[in-house]
């Protein structure tokens, strides 16, 4: 009826080389982290090109020095 065993006429089916095994693992966790970090987002390039300005922004307000007297910083978006 139903074996768990292969025939013993029969070779098991070859295992995957361990490296071969490792790569194909590490390429399917980086494609789920991929779709997992743009789940939601309709337009990826503008998010990243978002993400670029702030970046750029905080960098200039860190190396202009220390704010005017006063110490309130304006900022419009």
């Amino acid at each position: 009826m139903g074996l768990c065993f292969p025939c013993p006429t029969e070779e098991a089916p070859p295992s995957p080389d361990p490296e071969e095994k490792r790569a194909k693992l590490a390429e399917a966790a980086e494609r789920r982290q991929k779709e997992a970090a743009s789940r939601g987002i309709l337009d990826v390039r503008s998010v990243e090109e978002k993400r670029k300005k702030k970046e750029k922004i905080e960098k200039q307000m860190a190396t202009s020095g220390p704010p005017p007297e006063g110490g309130l910083r304006w900022t419009v978006s």
